[in-house]
């Protein structure tokens, strides 16, 4: 059984326009939180719609865009940074909007 077989992985479903939604490729071995989270910021997705967990092992999933969100907006904020173009549609539909802001302090 492959290492990642009994750990949590993570897919992107995208948004290829005309084409239709479509979960990304992604190999296994690099399909963990942290490598989601680079690929987002790095605007390796170009209209990300959601974000899915899930876990063989454990026999389950869940759609995870909104902590995905968090992560992504807490680490926007700690590089006093706007949120990218390629992805503030998918910030929007999954930021909740009790959020604290961020104090900058000088």
């Amino acid at each position: 059984m492959p290492s990642w077989a009994e750990e949590t992985v993570y897919i992107v479903e995208n948004d290829f326009g005309p084409a239709g939604a479509a979960l990304v490729e992604t190999d296994p071995e690099y399909a963990d939180f942290e490598n989601t989270i680079t690929g987002l910021l790095e605007s390796q997705f170009s209209n990300p719609l959601r974000v899915i967990a899930f876990n063989t092992a454990e026999r389950w999933s869940e759609d995870v865009s909104e902590d995905v969100t968090r992560e992504l907006r807490r680490r926007y904020d700690l590089q006093l940074r706007d949120v990218s173009s390629a992805i503030q549609d998918f910030v929007k539909r999954h930021e909740r909007h009790d959020r604290q802001l961020a104090l900058r302090l000088v």
